[in-house]
């Protein structure tokens, strides 16, 4: 496969890798889809790699998709918002994200979003499944005023569509390849799948991605996708970047246990 190196080639001069910013080390993280003890797992990994690593300012970058899928989406996003107030995290606003919050005020967004891993998001938040099947569609958006409090509403509508650090740009989908980055569409960002992945032309950042699983990160000269597909196949992955070097760290779980292991990429 073609090397990311090759985006910045200039004519027949030497190969110049992608880069963030001299000093920043990132921490990007793909879609956890309710899979908090993937999560768990995956925080105490990247910690512990970061005093390892040795002084930076570092950065983790969430890239959406918190919610649905998974059991434990409520728990995911209060570890989210804990892990923030002791180190800088950035939050990225994924699709399911988006259908969340509308359902609150939209019935039919609200059918969408239960058929789309929705109804584990609503049982994450302690209603029983008798009761939750008790209840219509209508009854159901009223209950889920209650249940779900207020600050992961704020949480969740607070999320960012678009982060740049140096030669990257972190997005939850990807984006239109015909528009700049300064004018992306929302809902590009959140939603976008073929009209990015086929793009096959050198674009002025390298981005990466979540939204898409693929068995294993796929990287691209100009993008790597690292939606490994948690709430199915058990791997939640993220991405390290500091200067023009790239790592990974993995949550695998394999027979109900749960490891990490860090890697090269790239």
């Amino acid at each position: 496969m073609i090397k990311l190196a090759r985006l910045f080639s200039k004519g027949k001069s030497a190969k110049v890798l992608p880069k963030v910013p001299e000093g920043e080390r990132y921490y990007v993280i793909g879609d956890i889809h309710g899979r908090c003890d993937l999560f768990d797992e995956l925080i105490v990994a990247i910690e512990d790699d970061d005093r390892r690593a040795g002084p930076a300012q570092t950065t983790v970058v969430l890239l959406g998709d918190l919610v649905d899928r998974g059991p434990e989406s409520a728990r995911v996003i209060e570890t989210a918002m804990q892990w923030g107030e002791r180190r800088s995290v950035r939050y990225i606003a994924g699709n399911h994200e988006e259908m969340f919050l509308e359902s609150f005020e939209d019935k039919e967004m609200l059918r969408h979003f239960l058929k789309h891993g929705g109804r584990e998001t609503v049982l994450s938040y302690g209603i029983k499944k008798k009761r939750y099947n008790e209840l219509s569609l209508k009854e159901l958006q009223a209950e889920l005023h209650k249940l779900v409090p207020a600050e992961h509403r704020n949480f969740l509508a607070a999320m960012e569509d678009i982060m740049i650090a140096g030669d990257y740009v972190f997005v939850h989908a990807g984006i239109d390849p015909k528009r700049s980055i300064e004018d992306q569409k929302s809902s590009d960002m959140r939603w976008i799948r073929d009209r990015f992945l086929k793009h096959r032309e050198p674009l002025s950042h390298v981005v990466v991605h979540g939204h898409t699983i693929f068995e294993d990160v796929e990287h691209t000269d100009y993008r790597i996708g690292i939606d490994t597909g948690a709430f199915r196949t058990g791997n939640l992955t993220a991405l390290v970047l500091e200067n023009d070097e790239r790592r990974l760290i993995r949550a695998l779980e394999t027979d109900g246990t749960i490891t990490t292991e860090s890697l090269a990429f790239g």
